[in-house]
């Protein structure tokens, strides 16, 4: 790639800019925007030297909720005239059972009132992220959106990092976790989901590029990879790789079960050798004779209590959203009192598990691990767009395993639900429609 090629494109992006009339400015300033309210939030660069959890558990903030209010109303006035049969398809039977449990476990809920505050939060943010991929009008459009606000956001991070250190990388007066001073987070309030944030950005790196943007896919993939290493989050460095290499595969194998095979076995495997380890004496056995940190760096105290709670209400749960951080936990034990004010189990399928009991997770797994599976499977061997399926594969499978430690799912706004939510709802729109490579 020569000089003449980037400053071509560089003029191109520039011309198009001017010539697009007004409402295709609105669209992609709305797409941009709300991927950088996602990434980058409301509150960057949090001073995390007086920092509690229970700052950040409360589901209290008002204008995050009005905001998000505003802007899923936005949003349907601007697609649904032209996307009513797109909006349609969601309503698949995964997703709307789904949905309907949760509503019962809001009724069922151990503290109705917060279970139906942070309900609503999670509706905006689910309406806002169905509709943000209908409003490129072609391919062309979706990746250079998608490229400034990934290089937007790295940008951002990087200037914390040089221009405000103490705010961007953790220290030692860190009021939580002194030990991961030095360890960089950029705008985000903890490495873990900075390299989480990142390995997304690497996959999105390459789906630019193979899409055909290389300037912006290069320097995407290499600022992204540069930060993750940075991060030091060993989780998401060893899933970036291994989604990568399963991924390849994909064009060798072509039949679903045999894909189902290769993508999930590695999930059940994370699951039983993470949290089935305080379940069965015989997985922790096991466990204890790998080559692995059998605390999994404290988690394992937490499944543990996680696991004792959720064996009492284990058909309905706690509720959707109302265990941690709620007056569900009470009257602990002495050395469990630490249970108070955490905020997750560091494990998806469990906390989807405490807040809707054991059909609520079935019916989560339905719909954001069977389900994506069978639209990828479907949009591959259509034959729709597979640089942008392949994207959407990844940020999917990549959330799924990192779930196995950590907790987002349906957590309102929270980053990585947010990303991992775009990967599912693209699988399920390329499995039924196909984008335009041009803008008409």
């Amino acid at each position: 790639m020569n000089t003449s090629s980037i400053t071509a494109e560089s003029r191109a992006l520039i011309a198009d800019i001017s010539r697009r009339p007004v409402m295709d400015i609105v669209r992609g300033t709305l797409f941009i925007g709300i991927l950088l309210l996602v990434w980058i939030s409301l509150r960057p660069f949090a001073d995390l030297s007086g920092f509690y959890v229970a700052d950040v558990v409360t589901g209290q903030d008002a204008f995050l909720y009005g905001l998000f209010g505003v802007l899923m109303v936005a949003m349907l006035v601007l697609t649904l005239r032209d996307h009513m049969p797109a909006l349609k398809s969601l309503l698949t039977p995964a997703f709307v059972v789904f949905a309907g449990w949760i509503c019962v476990t809001v009724v069922l809920s151990t503290d109705p009132a917060t279970s139906l505050r942070r309900l609503a939060l999670t509706v905006f943010v689910v309406v806002v992220t169905a509709t943000l991929l209908l409003l490129p009008k072609s391919q062309d459009e979706l990746m250079r959106w998608f490229g400034i606000a990934a290089l937007v956001l790295l940008v951002t991070c990087y200037l914390g990092v040089f221009l405000a250190p103490q705010l961007s990388i953790h220290q030692a007066t860190d009021a939580q976790e002194p030990a991961l001073a030095g360890t960089w987070r950029g705008v985000f309030g903890h490495k873990n989901v900075a390299a989480a944030v990142m390995t997304m950005l690497i996959f999105l790196g390459i789906y630019l590029v193979r899409a055909g943007g290389w300037l912006s896919g290069i320097a995407v993939t290499a600022l992204a990879a540069v930060f993750l290493l940075f991060t030091a989050g060993k989780s998401a460095i060893v899933l970036c790789v291994a989604v990568l290499l399963l991924t390849s595969l994909l064009p060798v194998i072509r039949s679903f079960w045999g894909r189902a095979l290769l993508l999930l076995t590695p999930l059940v495997l994370l699951n039983l050798f993470s949290v089935g380890t305080v379940m069965s004496d015989t997985l922790a056995a096991i466990a204890d004779k790998m080559p692995l940190d059998t605390s999994f760096t404290g988690r394992a105290d937490i499944w543990s209590f996680a696991v004792e709670s959720l064996r009492q209400r284990l058909w309905t749960g706690y509720g959707f959203e109302a265990f941690w951080g709620t007056s569900a936990i009470q009257n602990l034990q002495e050395g469990k009192e630490w249970a108070g004010y955490a905020s997750h189990s560091h494990n998806g399928y469990l906390d989807t598990a405490l807040g809707t009991g054991l059909p609520g997770l079935v019916l989560l797994i339905a719909a954001v691990v069977i389900k994506p599976l069978r639209d990828f499977q479907a949009a591959d061997l259509g034959g729709n767009d597979a640089p942008l399926t392949m994207l959407f594969l990844r940020i999917w499978l990549f959330g799924l395993y990192l779930s196995s430690m950590e907790s987002f799912f349906l957590d309102r706004a929270d980053t990585i639900w947010v990303t991992f939510l775009i990967a599912v709802f693209g699988l399920h729109y390329l499995a039924r429609f196909r984008m335009r490579a041009e803008t008409p």
